[in-house]
Parts: C-alpha cells; structure tokens; sequence
C-alpha cells in the first residue's frame, strides 16, 4: 500500500501500523474468514470477507505479482462469493482507492457495480456492490 499509495518504499514500522490502524483479526470466524489461495505449491494470494448484518464485506484481496495474470484473482472472486452465498448473504460489498486500477477493472468484469461510500475508511474512494443470486435449490432442479 506504500509504495502505491504514498509512491514511495515503506518504512520499517509503517506496516505494523497500518494493520494496527486497520486490522484484520475480524477475517476469522464467526466474524469472517481469510482465504488463501496457492498455485504450485507455493502461497499466490488471499481474500477475506467479514460478515454484515445481510451482506459481506470483502477486504484484503491480494494476488502476489509473479502469480498475476493467472486467473487468481478471478478464482479468489469466485471462492468469496460461493462462501457469502452460502452463509446467507445477498451482496458483497468492497472498498478501493484509484490507484489499484487493475483491482477496479477486475471487480467491474466480475459484475461488481459502483455503489456511493457505505464507510468513511480513509483510503477509500470508490465502494462497489454485487448482488448475490438466491442459490438454487438442488430438488427444485429435478422437478
């Protein structure tokens, strides 16, 4: 987020302050989850969600940059929306700044739609939404 964000190399304690600032202990459950995603063997990303009152939040998604351009970031989509439909949310909804352009145009291809500011997060500047088809039932499939 440094680099990025501020375009300069963090600093030895900015990142332990950051998460202080930020933390993510809530990505366990029952108040959420992180998953990890690894290809070859190796750890290539991650994706969290805390659950909301009805909705997901999704946060903390991250594909290591010799892992991008892969499909990760999709699959790590895919696997956040399986687990949010399951635990019974009908939306996902997320935070992101300017910057991280190759995050927006991966939400937007995935059909997550730009919404007004649901928080007052610091960092953020666009909020988006996806909605969340009911899931089907199995039984009504064979009827």
């Amino acid at each position: 987020m440094v680099r990025r964000w501020h375009r300069r190399p963090e600093r030895p304690d900015e990142v332990d302050a950051a998460l202080a600032e930020s933390p993510s202990d809530n990505l366990a459950p029952p108040t959420g989850l992180l998953l990890l995603a690894h290809r070859g063997g190796r750890l290539a990303g991650c994706a969290g969600l805390r659950w909301r009152p009805g909705w997901a939040e999704l946060t903390r998604v991250y594909v290591r940059p010799g892992h991008r351009g892969a499909g990760g970031g999709a699959a790590l989509l895919g696997a956040v929306e399986a687990y949010a439909r399951a635990a019974g949310a009908d939306r996902i909804r997320l935070d992101t700044r300017t910057d991280l352009v190759e995050a927006r145009a991966l939400y937007a291809r995935h059909g997550y739609a730009e919404i007004p500011a649901y928080n007052d997060d610091r960092y953020a500047q666009h909020w988006f939404e996806k909605l969340l088809p009911a899931r089907v039932d199995d039984a009504a499939l064979t009827r």
